[in-house]
């Protein structure tokens, strides 16, 4: 079942939206279409998902960012807390190139990559990525952007497909860890899983990759996180800067976040 809805700024509601997390110069945000599919890599879970086009480019043939939400989350989060919607809007009205932004559910701490109970990065690859290029998008290349669990599954899928299908990438407050056991429970299946799927020690499958990662200052996965980019050459776009491991901090960086995808989808 697919729905459509339009997301336009201008009303009481939306103009509540602005102040939690939009700057004065948006423009009008533009469609979200839904829908869900029963998705066979995560064993047949009913999987959500929705496209984010810019106003006036709905079913346009355009570039795609895929976007990974965090842990307790779902596909909605991308507008509905981070208003990745808005943002797009603000980005596209200051001359960015459009492009569409496209989310799914990835399970509440599956941790996007395979695992014993499902495989949320094969549903990405083989299902939505699919799916999206039924809808007319142009998925050859593809952006990623993820925050906090989602941040872990942009740096890993990014990996594993390479410069020759991921154009760009952002990891925002990635949770990322040095050691298996300094992860959280149910992150991975066992220290087996977390070896077989570890960022550190990968780095060199991002290359090719228009890569930005950043960290709040005061995020406790903010260490890592320097640790990371410090190994990474060139260094990544982005940095640590003020605030901390929420939707606040996350907002703050997304124009510049849009703004860089858009300059590196093809």
């Amino acid at each position: 079942m697919i729905t459509r809805r339009a997301m336009l700024l201008g009303g009481a509601g939306a103009a509540g939206l602005a102040l939690a997390g939009c700057s004065a110069g948006y423009a009008p945000a533009g469609t979200i279409v839904s829908g869900s599919f029963i998705s066979r890599y995560r064993q047949g879970v009913r999987t959500g998902w929705s496209i984010v086009y810019p106003r006036g480019h709905v079913r346009a043939r355009l570039p795609v960012l895929i976007a990974l939400h965090g842990r307790g989350g779902d596909h909605t989060g991308a507008y509905e807390s981070l208003h990745l919607d808005r943002y797009l809007a603000q980005v596209i009205g200051n001359g960015a190139r459009p492009f569409a932004i496209a989310s799914v559910d990835g399970g509440d701490h599956d941790y996007w990559h395979p695992r014993h109970a499902g495989d949320p990065a094969g549903m990405v690859v083989h299902e939505f990525v699919p799916l999206l290029a039924a809808h007319g998008l142009r998925t050859a290349r593809f952006g990623l952007l993820g925050w906090s669990m989602g941040g872990y599954g942009t740096l890993y899928l990014a990996g594993v497909l390479g410069a020759a299908r991921v154009a760009v990438a952002v990891a925002e407050s990635p949770a990322i860890w040095h050691h298996s056991y300094q992860s959280v429970q149910g992150a991975f299946d066992d220290a087996q899983d977390f070896d077989t799927h570890a960022i550190f020690g990968r780095q060199q499958r991002l290359r090719g990759v228009a890569l930005r990662i950043d960290c709040g200052a005061s995020d406790g996965f903010a260490p890592v996180v320097r640790d990371l980019r410090a190994s990474i050459s060139p260094t990544p776009a982005g940095g640590i800067e003020p605030g901390g491991h929420d939707s606040g901090y996350w907002r703050t960086q997304a124009a510049a976040q849009l703004a860089f995808v858009a300059r590196h989808l093809p």
